[in-house]
């Protein structure tokens, strides 16, 4: 296992899965640095060792599906198949559909009617697919409604989310926020005027401020806007008190969160933002998973020595196999020692985070066993103590 510089206690992923009570584990995490994967790692481990997961991936990208062996993922929790079950646990993947999600919300919360009037109007459709903000708010949504279903059946009893990349991977923290902001906006109201009072309509400052609207956005988007948030007003309420329901979910002592990073100057500043803004929202961090961490083959023999031995064969002509491998690892033991340095840095900063490191793999993740082997690898920490400098 791969030696951490400073103090950082051992990330007992096991503990945590096994635990009953933990039934939200959340990936956050800088672009590129392995969310995915161990989203789909941390489900298949807690599947095979007897819990009923569904891992859930916000990322647009679909190598989450890849990995786990199905040609795509949809809005709706599909079964993985080949999972060792021998502990009765059972693992269901699905990918936020932003779009279904909303239509899905408007046709529970809304009348037969209403419901039509919305899914059907222009506004409506282009806020629902692409406007943003929206894919944030509709993951919250959507982890909201996999709760309650997990609740009223009884399973799924551990739901694994996978988050988008870079910051916006904590933007659905801001959605209750950003969305009342949005809905109590000048523009909303403005919109709204004409549906709650015709009188209103001859007023100077609303005529002027509808002009203007409408030489900016056409008559027809204005009268499709107009119409949406006349339909939609009745339902404001309750996406404000579902978002901050599930807000509140993600604080209780049920969630974890697992910070995810490389031992890059980079991810390890996004996981310190992490870190800090999970604090200070109160949300019960885990720890900090570091994925690609070079383990050198012999850790006992120093970069300085290796690098002497292949000079000293190179210039008597013999093994040069030998002293190939001999370079090559002192270049490991190099870049260990890099990594050593920046995550010792990080955990002078954020002391008493737990962590556990994934070694570089020599291929890509790609099926079941691969998942199993990171799996593996993240539950390591808890049985060493080299993580410690």
């Amino acid at each position: 296992m791969h030696a951490f510089a400073g103090d950082a206690p051992p990330l007992d992923v096991d503990g945590l899965l096994d635990d009953p009570e933990t039934r939200i584990v959340v990936c956050c995490g800088a672009g590129g640095v392995g969310k995915t994967t161990t989203a789909a790692a941390l489900g298949l481990r807690a599947a095979e060792r007897g819990r009923r997961v569904t891992v859930l991936t916000i990322d647009p990208a679909k190598r989450l599906a890849q990995a786990l062996g199905l040609p795509e993922l949809d809005n709706t929790p599909r079964r993985i198949e080949g999972i060792a079950d021998g502990e009765g646990g059972r693992l269901d993947a699905m990918m936020l559909d932003m779009k279904r999600t909303f239509d899905d919300v408007v046709l529970a919360h809304a009348s037969p009617e209403k419901a039509a009037q919305i899914l059907a109007n222009p506004f409506y459709q282009a806020l629902s697919s692409s406007f943003a903000g929206t894919q944030e708010y509709m993951a919250m949504e959507r982890l909201g409604q996999l709760h309650a279903e997990a609740e009223a059946a009884g399973s799924p009893d551990l739901i694994v989310v996978d988050t988008p990349p870079s910051r916006s991977a904590l933007d659905f923290l801001d959605a209750p926020a950003r969305l009342s902001s949005f809905l109590d906006g000048r523009f909303f109201k403005y919109l709204g005027t004409p549906a709650r009072g015709p009188m209103r309509l001859f007023s100077a400052g609303v005529g002027a401020v509808t002009g203007i609207m409408t030489k900016l956005l056409g008559a027809q988007v204005l009268r499709d806007a107009q119409t949406f948030v006349a339909a939609l007003d009745s339902m404001f309420g309750g996406f404000r008190e579902r978002a901050e329901r599930t807000y509140r979910l993600l604080q209780n002592a049920g969630t974890v969160f697992f910070v995810v990073a490389v031992p890059e100057e980079d991810a390890l500043r996004e996981a310190s933002y992490f870190v800090e803004r999970l604090r200070d929202e109160r949300m019960p961090l885990g720890g900090l998973v570091l994925n690609r961490v070079t383990m050198p083959a012999a850790a006992g023999l120093s970069a300085e020595r290796s690098q002497v031995a292949a000079e000293v064969l190179a210039s008597q002509g013999e093994h040069p196999s030998i002293a190939a491998l001999l370079r090559l690892h002192a270049d490991q033991m190099v870049e260990a020692e890099r990594e050593r340095r920046l995550a010792g840095r990080f955990h002078a900063a954020h002391g008493g985070v737990a962590s556990t490191a994934v070694p570089a793999l020599p291929t890509d993740v790609h099926d079941l066993e691969g998942l199993r082997t990171i799996g593996e690898h993240l539950a390591a920490a808890r049985s060493t103590t080299s993580l410690r400098g």
